[in-house]
């Protein structure tokens, strides 16, 4: 049995349906089973817990072999945030999990560091930490920007900042294949994988391309950075625009493993993966 917590996400559906499909039973992990209804179809376990509440994780993941995380806090409802999700949640998530002796595939980002100007970078860092010094079996995945995310975020052409920073797009369905591999080949622990895809795009490159894919006439606006910087004193996401417009996110992916799939980010914009699930 696996369990995936985040598993009513756009990753974490993709890589049930992608377990479920070689006939391995899988649990989804969600604090809220409405989330849950695109999943019907398939023959998962629905567990209803929140890996914010320590107490509750333990009944969540018994009698599994492996848990992959792919939660986040970065927005969404509930007053989630990285603090809460990414840092305290996922290390309420291993310490379970080293208790009843259940391998981790933790999810984790590009970039993760400490110092990162972006909170979720730094939580998801403290997150690898944690899991590394638990005692579990562990794999980290990281990933760069899955692009199915930004387009929906885009569905607006507003841009924030001066959107010409490179940045790194990939496919949710390329990082889907990689958490696959790394929960079925035990070979996979105590490794971090880095996933990105093939080529780097500004967020004015990728605006304007979804205009003109979605035959919009509309023309990109943009948030002016001192806006971004008056705003960045109460928000986080703030801060985090801000950051995505300066610092270095690009990335040079390593040949793939053979089987790996490599999406072009346009390419990836075309599949149904980028409407599965939910938003995340």
């Amino acid at each position: 049995m696996i369990a995936i917590a985040g598993g009513t996400g756009r990753l974490g559906s993709l890589v049930a349906r992608r377990l479920t499909e070689r006939g391995l039973e899988v649990r989804v992990i969600t604090r809220d089973p409405a989330r849950a209804g695109h999943l019907r179809e398939l023959p998962v376990q629905i567990v209803t817990a929140d890996i914010r509440d320590r107490l509750g994780i333990p009944a969540a993941i018994a009698g599994t072999t492996t848990v992959i995380s792919a939660v986040h806090g970065f927005a969404g409802p509930g007053k989630v945030s990285p603090e809460s999700v990414d840092r305290a949640g996922n290390a309420n998530l291993i310490d379970a999990a080293a208790e009843l002796g259940v391998d981790v595939i933790l999810m984790s980002v590009v970039g993760a560091s400490p110092e990162h100007p972006i909170e979720l970078f730094r939580a998801k860092h403290a997150a690898e930490r944690h899991l590394i010094n638990s005692g579990a079996a562990w794999t980290i995945v990281r990933a760069t920007a899955f692009v199915e995310l930004w387009s929906e975020i885009l569905r607006k052409p507003i841009v924030f900042g001066n959107g010409e920073n490179p940045i790194n797009f990939v496919s949710v369905n390329d990082v889907a294949a990689v958490v696959e591999r790394a929960t079925l080949e035990q070979n996979q622990r105590s490794r971090v994988i880095e996933v990105g895809g093939p080529r780097n795009l500004t967020f004015n490159e990728l605006a304007s391309i979804l205009r003109h894919a979605r035959g919009e006439s509309a023309k990109v606006r943009h948030i002016p950075r001192p806006v971004l910087h008056v705003a960045a004193r109460f928000s986080s996401q703030a801060r985090a625009a801000i950051a995505m417009d300066t610092i270095d996110m690009t990335f040079t992916p390593r040949p793939p493993r053979p089987g790996q799939p490599v999406t072009d980010p346009l390419d990836a914009l075309e599949h149904p993966a980028a409407r599965t699930g939910n938003r995340g």
